[in-house]
């Protein structure tokens, strides 16, 4: 039971330390939380309907809405109406607005590549698949939680 309880211990500081860390990029750049994971997920997938947006976070639609509105505001995505279809409306980043999202992001990346080089090649699937599974245990638990 030691060492379980030892690894439950490290994995709420990680948490712990992802959240903290998530809040004061928010603060710096006088946003929410949840914006700041706007931000990370359309940095990922590229534009996105303010519907996929919403899916994706787990957000009622009316909640990513005043979401877009924030990042709109402060010049992090602007809403793009369809060439073909106007009714069509996708969220995408404006890159000259980034810097400073990228500045504090870098930083993280310098510390996160320092614990990356302790790790072999071979090391890395099987980091990244738990980081993974990590990441899906997370997303059905916010679903239920919202669900309940």
């Amino acid at each position: 039971m030691g060492a379980e309880r030892a690894g439950e211990d490290v994995f709420r500081e990680f948490l712990i330390a992802v959240l903290l860390h998530n809040e004061a990029v928010a603060d710096r750049l006088g946003l929410r939380p949840l914006d700041v994971a706007a931000v990370i997920l359309l940095e990922m997938r590229g534009p996105l309907p303010v519907g996929a947006i919403s899916e994706e976070l787990r957000l009622p639609s009316a909640s990513a809405t005043r979401l877009v509105d924030r990042l709109e505001k402060a010049g992090y995505a602007r809403r793009v109406r369809g060439e073909h279809d106007r009714r069509t409306v996708t969220v995408e980043l404006v890159e000259d607005g980034l810097d400073d999202y990228r500045a504090l992001a870098a930083g993280a990346r310098r510390h996160l590549d320092e614990v990356g080089a302790r790790y072999s090649p071979e090391q890395a699937p099987l980091l990244v698949g738990m980081l993974d599974g990590i990441a899906a245990a997370y997303r059905t638990a916010t679903a239920e939680a919202r669900d309940a």
